[in-house]
């Protein structure tokens, strides 16, 4: 039996490209360690978080809440700290409550200095301890417009977090996060954080602030001349080169971008996020053995914390038709994501078992992926698919 000729990559590679511009595909998308949400569109409802009278929207505070859990879904052995990493430095927001709930006003934390901040100033606010429920204290609050390369994480001894980007959160959005799940701590080579950064002289460093500042502003230009003055100033400035590669990619400078994120590696050969934005440059190119070597030196770096790195390993292998490594990716994306945050990890693997001519359990991939996004845009045309995977399934012999 023939596997049904499945259209692979216009559907697929549509919900991908869109997600990947959500989370990532301009400037301040993809935070440092962030991992994309793949899974199609997850609509905010407005929220009702505007106070009386204020109609500018920079000036409107963000509220947040969600919840953290452990990889098997229950509540963590204690309270969690819940911080805002921007660019490198970490900001103790608020503490979750013994079910792992939290909620505060982003930016605004209690007035006692947490230990963890050292006493260090960073770009885009404060930072103070916390503690459960709605904060208010004393650092101003947060804008849409100071989030560039911030993200939010959650911080437990002995437990590694994942992280939630913040540079597209704007006041107006339903504040609920969802779900950030801590995994129990393994060695790894692969940084987040740029050891680099730490080494930068004071010039380049604050170029490099500079750049971040114009960012927040949307002042492309300014921000791009202050990200290669930190590089001239500091080659081995990892950041600064990602930063100005990230500029280069909104732009659609694709080949600058390339090579901005190529010289990140170099100067920082364990820094990965310049690796995932170029896995994403590789997926809206289609260069499927540009992309299947990326995410493998990803997954050499970390092979724990990037699902997504997984999820796009199993997209070029199974367009290079190598089956059996896009199927053991696919699942191991599925396993990583134990909360179905990327739900298109199962149409994948529904592909790749139906070009196996395995149609039984390539049509529960596709259903367990129409029950997680029924509203998925290209989800009328998964339903075709379906109906092929099911129609072959029924013509297949039975195993002995």
């Amino acid at each position: 039996m023939r596997a049904p000729k499945l259209a692979v990559m216009i559907f697929l590679l549509a919900g991908v490209a869109a997600a990947q511009q959500r989370n990532g595909g301009t400037v301040g998308g993809s935070a440092p360690g962030t991992t994309p949400n793949l899974g199609g569109a997850n609509p905010r409802a407005p929220s009702i978080t505007n106070p009386p009278g204020n109609n500018n929207p920079e000036q409107r505070p963000i509220f947040i809440s969600g919840k953290v859990a452990l990889m098997d879904g229950t509540a963590p052995p204690d309270l969690v700290k819940i911080e805002r990493v921007c660019n490198g430095t970490a900001r103790v927001e608020t503490r979750t409550d013994r079910k792992g709930r939290f909620s505060f006003e982003l930016g605004r934390s209690l007035e006692f200095q947490d230990a963890s901040t050292n006493g260090q100033e960073g770009f885009g606010g404060g930072g103070f301890g916390g503690s459960p429920g709605m904060v208010r204290g004393a650092n101003s609050s947060l804008r849409d417009s100071n989030l560039f390369g911030c993200e939010l994480r959650a911080s437990l001894p002995g437990y590694r977090s994942d992280s939630i980007t913040l540079a597209n959160i704007h006041y107006m959005d339903n504040p609920d996060l969802g779900t950030i799940i801590l995994h129990p701590i393994t060695k790894v080579d692969g940084l987040t954080v740029s050891a680099t950064t730490a080494l930068a002289p004071k010039d380049a460093r604050k170029a490099y602030e500079k750049g971040l500042e114009a960012v927040a502003k949307k002042n492309p230009d300014e921000a791009q001349k202050n990200f290669e003055k930190a590089v001239a100033l500091y080659p081995r400035y990892a950041a600064a080169w990602f930063a100005l590669g990230q500029i280069n990619e909104q732009r659609e400078h694709a080949e600058e971008a390339r090579k901005a994120y190529e010289q990140s590696m170099a100067a920082d050969p364990k820094f990965v996020p310049p690796y995932e934005r170029l896995s994403f440059m590789a997926l809206k190119e289609s260069k499927w053995q540009d992309l299947a070597d990326t995410t493998d030196r990803m997954l050499q770096l970390n092979p724990y914390d990037y699902p997504s790195a997984y999820y796009l390993s199993s997209v070029a292998n199974l367009q290079l038709k190598h089956l059996d490594v896009a199927e053991k990716n696919a699942r191991e994306a599925i396993r990583l994501d134990p909360l179905k945050k990327n739900a298109r990890a199962h149409y994948v693997l529904g592909l790749i078992l139906a070009q196996k001519h395995e149609f039984t359990t390539s049509a529960a991939s596709l259903h367990t992926f129409l029950d997680a996004e029924p509203g998925a845009p290209d989800a009328d045309f998964v339903r075709k698919q379906l109906e092929q995977v099911e129609a072959a399934a029924k013509e297949t012999p039975a195993q002995p």
